[in-house]
């Protein structure tokens, strides 16, 4: 026990925060700089501080790991959820948790398997959102005026481009130079994009009629810049036709899926674009002597077929030969039909000179005058009578109207005579009222006026009490409060006499009266009283 007890005494004793700075630093300085090999999991993006916090993970451990905002904004390449990767940096340890973590200074990809991984997600995320939706898709112009091509400007990629286009149909060509290679070029290629498009019609600088995105072949790492989902996203919001031709036929990077069309080198793009001028010019004369041989070659097999036709058709002679009868028949009817239709409009004029003869026009005039005659006797007669019966009605009226008048003015002088009446009644209840009111407020006047004749102190100087009143007029009620030698007013019943006051007060004898009128309580010179005048 002794021995236990010494050992624990000798131990040193340490308290949690330099224990754990202990730790700390004999962590940090067995594991200064390590590389290690992890997937990424719990990745949410940069916190609000800057800083990025996640953990890397294998089939048996996990550790965190931690991304100042300083190295954060420095790294070629950005953490992703589920990305393998090979992270350098140093160990440390956090004492708020009793955890250690590793501090990343830069990421790497944990192999070619790595990158395809990350590629393979990436696409399936784009691809959910519709960004390699075919529908989306349009056709490259046959001929374009103007070629815009997204490429270096120093690589034999250009160089290629443009001696295809020169060979094959020479055209204006813009080129946007950009970095195809590094950590920028993922930037650089998507603004050339959306620069293009953002060019004007019919400005200073001619917007492109198609867009060749051209890169010459590499690894994989070296392609990724065109997998970046920012050069996805511009080249599936091209509204110009957009050509990818990124790496040999074999390489495949991300923007081949978002772009319009894939060209499985940048040479086999400039033939995409545009054709081959002497094929076309071969085609259109080919198809210019068409056009001009095939009008003659339908004139001739029309004329052949009119005469073949014409073969068909009969003599003229034939053809007139029934009408030619037909109108000689009718050439040697016409004397005797014209003579027969002569000799019936004769009897039919005969007939109607016979109906048109004076004496039966004569008897036709009297009978319309005797007609109208009667019509006239008829017409009188009527209006006489219409008039008589207008003046009946009209006399009707009259009586009717009068009879009403009447009726209207009597009734209006019965009613007159009821409101007169009514109004007299109202008259005399208004007098008997007025009287009684009347005669109501003078006796509440003559009962106030009796009241006051008997609150009055004059009713009580006519028994023979006198008010005193001192130099200012004021009531005064008792014998102390008059000094020696005070001027005073006596008021009696008949009027008032000045008197100076002389020696002390005398002392009130019992039972002996006042001298002065009674004292009606304490004095209250700021309330008049019924002795003030």
């Amino acid at each position: 026990m002794t021995n236990t007890a010494e050992t624990r005494a000798n131990a040193p004793e340490w308290s949690v925060s330099e224990l754990s700075f202990a730790l700390r630093r004999t962590v940090e300085d067995a594991y200064g700089h390590v590389r290690v090999r992890g997937e990424i999991s719990g990745y949410r993006g940069p916190h609000s501080s800057g800083h990025a916090y996640f953990s890397l993970k294998d089939e048996g451990a996990r550790l965190d790991a931690i991304i100042w905002k300083g190295t954060f904004a420095r790294l070629k390449l950005r953490p992703e959820e589920g990305l393998e990767v090979v992270a350098i940096g140093k160990l440390t340890t956090y004492p708020g948790k009793s955890g250690y973590q590793i501090v990343i200074e830069s990421l790497e990809f944990a192999g070619a398997g790595a990158i395809m991984a990350m590629l393979e997600e990436r696409k399936r995320r784009l691809a959910a959102e519709g960004l390699f939706d075919p529908a989306r898709k349009t056709l490259l112009p046959f001929l374009p005026k103007v070629i815009g091509v997204i490429t270096s400007p120093t690589g034999a990629v250009i160089r290629d481009i443009l001696h295809r286009l020169s060979d094959r149909f020479p055209r204006q060509v813009l080129v946007w130079p950009v970095r195809v290679q590094g950590d920028t070029s993922a930037a650089e290629v998507a603004a050339a994009i959306r620069g293009f498009n953002a060019l004007p019609q019919g400005g200073p600088i001619p917007r492109p009629d198609v867009l060749i995105v051209a890169r010459g072949g590499g690894s994989l790492e070296d392609l990724l810049g065109f997998s970046d989902e920012a050069v996805v996203r511009a080249a599936a919001e091209s509204g110009i036709p957009l050509v990818s031709a990124v790496g040999h036929e074999t390489d495949v990077t991300l923007i081949d899926f978002a772009a319009d069309v894939r060209a499985p080198t940048p040479t086999a793009a400039a033939e995409m674009v545009v054709p081959v001028r002497a094929d076309l010019i071969a085609a259109v004369d080919g198809l210019g002597g068409r056009l001009a041989a095939a009008p003659i070659r339908l004139l001739e097999r029309r004329r052949g077929d009119f005469r073949a036709l014409a073969r068909h058709l009969p003599s003229a002679d034939t053809l007139l030969a029934v009408p030619r009868q037909r109108l000689d028949g009718a050439g040697e009817r016409l004397p005797r039909a014209l003579r027969g239709n002569a000799v019936a409009h004769r009897v039919q004029f005969q007939a109607a000179r016979a109906r048109l003869s004076p004496s039966a026009l004569r008897m036709r005039l009297e009978r319309l005058a005797e007609r109208a005659d009667g019509l006239g006797r008829r017409l009188q007669t009527g209006l006489g009578g219409l008039v008589q019966r207008r003046g009946e009605c009209f006399a009707a009226l009259a009586t009717r109207l009068s009879t009403a008048h009447a009726t209207n003015l009597r009734a209006h002088q019965v009613q007159m005579a009821r409101a007169r009446e009514r109004l007299a009644v109202l008259d005399q209840r208004a007098g008997r009222a007025v009287a009684g009111e009347l005669r109501a407020r003078r006796r509440r006047l003559e009962a106030v006026d009796q009241l006051l004749r008997a609150l009055s102190y004059r009713g009580v100087l006519a028994r023979g009490f006198a008010l005193v009143r001192d130099a200012q007029g004021h009531a005064v009620r008792t014998a102390g409060a008059v000094a020696a030698g005070a001027r005073l007013e006596l008021e009696f019943a008949d009027g008032r006499v000045g008197v100076v006051a002389g020696g002390a007060p005398a002392k009130p004898t019992p039972g002996a009266a006042a001298p002065v009128a009674p004292a009606r309580g304490p004095e209250k010179p700021s309330q008049p009283t019924l002795f003030d005048t």
